[in-house]
C-alpha cells in the first residue's frame, strides 16, 4: 500500500471525515531538503470531520499530525493540513 492510501486509511479510522482528500504533491518539491526522488514525501490533505467541531485550527493540526505519526517518522516530510468540521464555512 502506498503512502497516500496509508494516510487516507489512517485519518479515515481516526476521524470518520464526511470528505476527506489526500494529495501527493511530492513532483513540487523535486531537490528539496527532504525531497525523495521516490516522491511519497510531500503531501496535502484536506478533511472534514465532526471530530473537529469546537477545536481550534492548531488542536485539529495537532490531532492530524498525532494519527500519522508512523508515517511522519518513516519518510512524510511535510503535510499541509486543512481541516474543517462541518459547520466551518470552508467545510462543506
Amino acid at each position: 500500500m502506498n503512502r497516500a492510501k496509508r494516510i487516507e486509511q489512517a485519518l479515515s479510522d481516526n476521524f470518520q471525515p464526511l470528505e476527506l482528500t489526500v494529495t501527493d504533491e511530492s513532483h513540487l518539491h523535486a531537490g528539496h531538503v527532504g525531497a525523495s526522488p521516490e516522491g511519497e514525501t510531500h503531501f496535502r490533505v484536506e478533511i472534514v470531520s465532526d471530530a473537529f467541531r469546537d477545536k481550534s485550527r492548531v488542536q485539529r493540526h495537532r490531532l492530524v499530525n498525532e494519527s500519522l505519526q508512523s508515517e511522519l517518522a518513516s519518510g512524510l516530510h511535510a503535510l499541509a493540513i486543512r481541516a474543517y468540521a462541518p459547520s466551518d464555512p470552508k467545510g462543506r
